[in-house]
């Protein structure tokens, strides 16, 4: 029993790096995105996302910043910005981009739910309970 229990920790842990590798190899792909086509903003959201799921909220918001800077309309950018600076403690600025991303889509249930995480963060609760009636409302399932 006890060298099974070792070998399950064994293979989680190899999981794990084979999940981080495939990530980093992701990130590698965006890179060379980029490169060929420096103005293609999903390239730049993506590899957000793989920093962010990597646990590197800074990297991830540089991404989301230049996505943003070439398309000012995408809302999904503000969106996933605001949850890497909710990471980061940062809270009114992650309440500043799920603003954004709600005025530019106001169905996302999802910028409803972190932008009241952010106001519950701050202590404001009467904001928080209503944006997450709202993220309800829109379908939002935790």
């Amino acid at each position: 029993m006890r060298l099974w229990a070792i070998g399950t920790v064994l293979i989680v842990v190899m999981l794990g790096a084979i999940g981080c590798s495939q990530k980093m190899r992701a990130i590698q792909d965006y890179d060379e995105d980029i490169r060929l086509n420096p103005q293609h903003s999903e390239a730049y959201y993506n590899r957000g996302n793989a920093y962010t799921k990597l646990g590197q909220p800074e990297r991830a918001i540089d991404d989301y910043d230049e996505a943003i800077r070439l398309d000012p309309q995408f809302a999904w950018a503000y969106h996933n910005r605001g949850v890497a600076y909710g990471d980061l403690g940062q809270y009114e600025r992650a309440i500043q981009d799920h603003d954004v991303s709600i005025r530019l889509d106001p169905r996302n249930p999802f910028a409803y739910h972190n932008r009241g995480l952010a106001y519950r963060e701050l202590g404001k609760t009467t904001e928080a309970e209503r944006d997450f009636a709202k993220a309800k409302e829109l379908g939002y399932k935790p």
